[in-house]
């Protein structure tokens, strides 16, 4: 394999990483929704989300797992520990299970990676061909500045959308829908929760920094399918969108809250950095 193609994989794996993280933001693609079983006044629904807003911001960290499907570019899982008390820290194990992400993977001898999370940047661990063609470097370290730099402006903000991969912000989305419905009690992995539907607007979010990430991101609107336990706390989302290379569909499931999360900085002989991909790839020494 060619460095290029080393740098040009580097720049596509921040990119579907970050969208395919715990809280993934994209445009919506027509499903059929669940039938509720009452639609929720407007006033008691959003009490109910920011009660869960609260509880799940409060107890500050969860394990996770998660599987995503973005059109023919790939399918992967992700599973781990994040937490958010002080900027998302946290370890997930990601493996591409399809799609030409995982047969690009396949050829570096691996189809998963290590990601850890970090305040001011995201780390992801490659195997030990990608780090034959990348200086025997075996990490790349993402600064969330840095990310902006993708080319096209495609990375705009997308720094901001990695430190916000926690699940408040899916009931965040949700608080920002104008047709909250709740669709009726269920059991998840054993436990009884109330389960939450609705479509975001873009156009009608308050929030000015979640409408920018939105905009950024090209979103116009997002559906959001929530299941939020006894405790107030999400242990489930659902969305499904249409992105420009295909159907994306994720499935995420929270447990275990306020979880030791650890997640060490690589070592520095060890690690490549994403801006010195970049500025490769753009020819410039």
């Amino acid at each position: 394999m060619q460095g290029s193609t080393v740098r040009r994989l580097g720049l596509v794996l921040a990119l579907v990483t970050a969208l395919a993280g715990p809280a993934a933001c994209s445009s919506p693609e027509p499903a059929e929704r669940p039938a509720p079983d009452h639609r929720a006044p407007r006033g008691s629904a959003l009490a109910a989300l920011r009660s869960a807003e609260r509880a799940t911001e409060r107890a500050g960290s969860a394990r996770v797992e998660s599987t995503t499907t973005m059109g023919a570019l790939m399918s992967m899982t992700a599973d781990g520990t994040l937490g958010w008390r002080d900027g998302i820290t946290g370890t997930l194990t990601i493996t591409y299970t399809g799609g030409t992400i995982a047969d690009t993977m396949r050829r570096l001898g691996t189809t998963s990676m290590e990601a850890r999370y970090l305040p001011d940047a995201y780390y992801a661990r490659m195997g030990e061909k990608f780090a034959e063609q990348a200086g025997g470097k075996h990490w790349i370290r993402y600064a969330y500045d840095d990310l902006e730099a993708l080319a096209g402006g495609s990375g705009a903000h997308l720094g901001d959308q990695m430190r916000s991969t926690t699940p408040n912000q899916s009931v965040e989305l949700l608080l920002s829908s104008g047709d909250v419905r709740r669709a009726g009690r269920e059991t998840v992995r054993g436990r009884t929760a109330t389960h939450w539907s609705g479509t975001v607007d873009t156009a009608h979010v308050t929030d000015p920094g979640l409408k920018q990430r939105l905009t950024a991101a090209g979103v116009t609107s997002e559906t959001v399918d929530i299941w939020v336990d006894e405790r107030n706390l999400l242990v489930k989302k659902v969305e499904k969108a249409r992105m420009a290379n295909g159907l994306m569909t994720q499935t995420a499931h929270y447990d275990d809250y306020g979880v030791r999360v650890r997640a060490e900085r690589p070592p520095r002989s060890d690690t490549g950095d994403f801006e010195d991909l970049v500025r490769q790839e753009a020819g410039r020494p």
